[in-house]
């Protein structure tokens, strides 16, 4: 199944929170259920454990990798296309240029008990029956405050929580190349020298503006060669749109073999 735009893009931000939530469910579960097994060998062993029956928390744990992954995309498909298309392609940029967006979504913690319920009521019961079955969410647990909840609010959080300060996103490797051992310089994506025009135009938001990317010098220099500032701030404000190219793919395969240190 392919997913394009904004609704692909949250789609993924999506199952990565249903992903997160399975499996915290089945670690809870799993040891709930090793005290549970404890307490059932001081009573000789009496009662049914879950585990015989093929179902229980460590179900999860058994599946393949390719199982599991399915798994957990047909609830997290099942969920999100059931919720309002508003909320499939919410953004940090949305909510800035729409008031009521940004006021109906200010605290994703907070939503209103009401709120939840009404997401809750559109997903359909394949969801719950599902992780119900799977013993993921046990059939006594209200489906809101074990599952849709702490779901819905790690992907509102997620997708309307604005960039970080640029300090706070160095990391420790070329983010090109990936070497580690010399000094980076942060590369403004979106060229300081053309935040009059990019604006002026629209190409991209102020809040855009101060995007960057953490690289080593030759790197540095080479993204700055291969296309102009204009260039770069209309078609390359990414990473990623900027590793996209066949000529950076193969600079950074042989830079990265460069085994001397700067001094």
């Amino acid at each position: 199944m392919t997913f394009q735009g904004a609704a692909g893009n949250n789609y993924e931000v999506f199952r990565e929170c249903v992903s997160a939530a399975i499996v915290q469910r089945s670690e809870a579960g799993d040891k709930k259920a090793v005290k549970r097994k404890a307490r059932g060998k001081k009573r000789d062993n009496a009662g049914t454990d879950l585990r015989s029956e093929g179902k229980g928390p460590d179900f999860i744990e058994k599946q393949n990798p390719e199982e599991l992954a399915e798994f957990i995309d047909f609830i997290a498909s099942e969920t999100f296309y059931a919720l309002p298309n508003e909320m499939q392609t919410l953004s940090y940029s949305n909510i800035q240029n729409d008031p009521s967006l940004a006021s109906r979504y200010k605290d994703p913690a907070d939503m209103p008990a009401s709120t939840m319920e009404a997401w809750a009521a559109v997903v359909p019961v394949s969801v719950s029956e599902s992780l119900s079955v799977y013993g993921i969410i046990p059939e006594t647990l209200d489906l809101i405050a074990a599952f849709i909840r702490p779901v819905l609010t790690d992907f509102l959080t997620s997708v309307t929580t604005g960039p970080p300060s640029w300090a706070s996103t160095r990391v420790d490797a070329c983010e090109i190349c990936e070497r580690d051992w010399i000094p980076l310089s942060y590369h403004h994506l979106i060229p300081r020298e053309v935040h009059a025009k990019v604006l002026k135009r629209g190409w991209h938001e102020e809040w855009m503006l101060n995007s960057v990317a953490w690289l080593c010098r030759a790197c540095h220099s080479f993204v700055h060669r291969m296309a102009s500032n204009e260039e770069l701030a209309r078609e390359y404000y990414t990473v990623d749109r900027i590793l996209e190219r066949d000529d950076v793919q193969d600079w950074a395969k042989w830079v990265g073999r460069v085994r001397w240190k700067t001094k």
